[in-house]
């Protein structure tokens, strides 16, 4: 029996889209397919390669509007954001403008007597296993890179976003990167298991759960195959008492409830010195009252449904717990809560870290906020967590962010802003998020390896 992937729509409840999967015969003609063709790609000039990926994020730039109107069927974002076009051409132009010198060989010695250096060497064929939170931005965060360096690729896209990888491979096709050299394929859980466990790749890019994580892990043990996670998140913003306010409510905020809070890097959880805590509230429950929950193709939505049923449970789940265990809820039910994807958007106080909703990820639109006297009770609370991949700190004082920064177990530190990725820094985790390093140079690093040449000339 062929199986089916279907993405629920969660403006309705309607499946938006189905596809068969791929058995694992045809999954390994495809990745046979795609290693007969990664050395005539890498063997393609830098700048070819270079200028194929940057076709590609032209196509899609030309193709725009499909982007907004499927992601909005696909994962609720609201269509008067636009998708995801500015960071997608941020990142990837980023990419393609620092390759040549991320590529270069180091040189130890070039003398009459010797050749020393350093190459990077492409893997070979890099699996991508992309989410559906930032379905275009997290799949070619990898995607674009790993082109460039000389890759071939394989994409899984998540269910719910089936239709980006079609997108994203339609793009790439039609700026003439060949077809075997980029696929995107549907699999079920239990072929992509045993495609890993086979050795089928040669590096493995994972962004999702922290169970999905370690079911890469299991498959991949004993292939040596290289996996690069980016997991769960609970990230903490602080607010310190030389905070400006507004800019602190705002930047915090639109942290934690845009995309109806699925965001890797979303604001969960706030901390804010005592002196500013009553304002901070005050001016934040205003901010989110502003709010319109609502259908996304509509353009006075601010606030689509969560991506599925499934997840708007959990956040319910999380914030009866806190209520029945003591906090207190500032946002009255919005009237597009349905019970299900729409969900209102959630403030709650008098949290503690016994309460799932400060200690587990949420991914939701709902954030704790906690008084705290001093930077030492904050630096505390900001590290008693399973996750690290952000924290954000708010404050007049450049010196004491990168003080505390410093004693923050993260892999991002951010001043005066939240839920922003550089692609100039490292995109990296600790603790439960995984382990992997994106972006930047050291993300060409991951994508390659090193290959040593001693030349000994006399």
């Amino acid at each position: 029996m062929t199986k089916t992937t279907k993405c629920i729509s969660p403006i309705d409840g309607s499946v938006y889209a189905e596809r068969e999967c791929l058995s694992k015969d045809a999954a390994l003609e495809a990745v046979a397919r795609a290693r007969k063709a990664q050395k005539a790609w890498a063997a393609r000039p830098l700048q070819e390669r270079i200028d194929l990926v940057l076709g590609a994020l032209a196509e899609v730039e030309r193709t725009h509007d499909r982007m907004v109107t499927e992601l909005a069927h696909q994962m609720g974002r609201p269509t008067r954001y636009g998708g995801e076009l500015g960071g997608l051409k941020e990142r990837a132009t980023y990419m393609a403008k620092i390759a040549h010198d991320a590529l270069a060989p180091t040189v130890i010695e070039d003398s009459a007597a010797f050749s020393r250096k350093i190459t990077r060497e492409a893997h070979g064929l890099v699996f991508v296993v992309a989410p559906w939170n930032y379905p275009y931005m997290t799949a070619n965060n990898t995607i674009a890179p790993a082109l460039i360096a000389g890759n071939v690729v394989v994409l899984k896209h998540a269910a719910q976003t089936i239709l980006v990888g079609e997108h994203l491979a339609d793009a790439y096709h039609a700026a003439g990167v060949p077809a075997d050299v980029f696929q995107n394929i549907v699999l079920d859980h239990d072929t992509t298991s045993a495609l890993i466990s086979e050795n089928a790749f040669d590096f493995i890019n994972f962004t999702g759960s922290v169970g999905g994580g370690q079911a890469m892990e299991r498959a991949a043990a004993g292939t040596f195959t290289g996996v690069a996670t980016e997991l769960g998140g609970k990230d903490p913003g602080y607010v310190r008492a030389d905070a400006n306010l507004d800019a602190a409510v705002d930047g915090l905020m639109d942290g934690a409830m845009f995309n109806a809070g699925q965001c890797c890097c979303g604001i969960e959880r706030i901390y804010v010195h005592e002196s500013l805590y009553d304002g901070f509230v005050e001016k934040a429950v205003a901010w989110v009252n502003a709010l319109k929950l609502g259908n996304p193709l509509e353009e006075a939505t601010t606030l689509g449904p969560m991506a599925n049923v499934r997840f708007a449970k959990e956040v319910r789940a999380q914030i009866d717990e806190a209520l029945a265990d003591g906090a207190t809820a500032h946002i009255e039910k919005m009237p597009a809560d349905d019970g299900g994807a729409y969900l209102t958007p959630q403030i709650l106080t008098n949290v503690t870290h016994n309460m799932r909703v400060m200690r587990d990820e949420s991914f939701g639109p709902v954030v704790g906020i906690m008084s705290v006297k001093n930077d030492e009770e904050a630096i505390e609370l900001m590290n008693d967590c399973q996750f690290g991949l952000t924290a954000a700190i708010f404050t007049a004082d450049a010196e004491a962010a990168d003080a505390i920064g410093a004693r923050l177990e993260t892999g991002t530190v951010l001043m005066n802003r939240a839920d922003y990725l550089d692609p100039a820094l490292c995109w990296t985790g600790c603790k439960n998020t995984g382990r992997g390093a994106g972006l930047s140079e050291l993300g060409y690093h991951a994508l390659t390896r090193p290959k040593s040449y001693h030349l000994k000339k006399a």
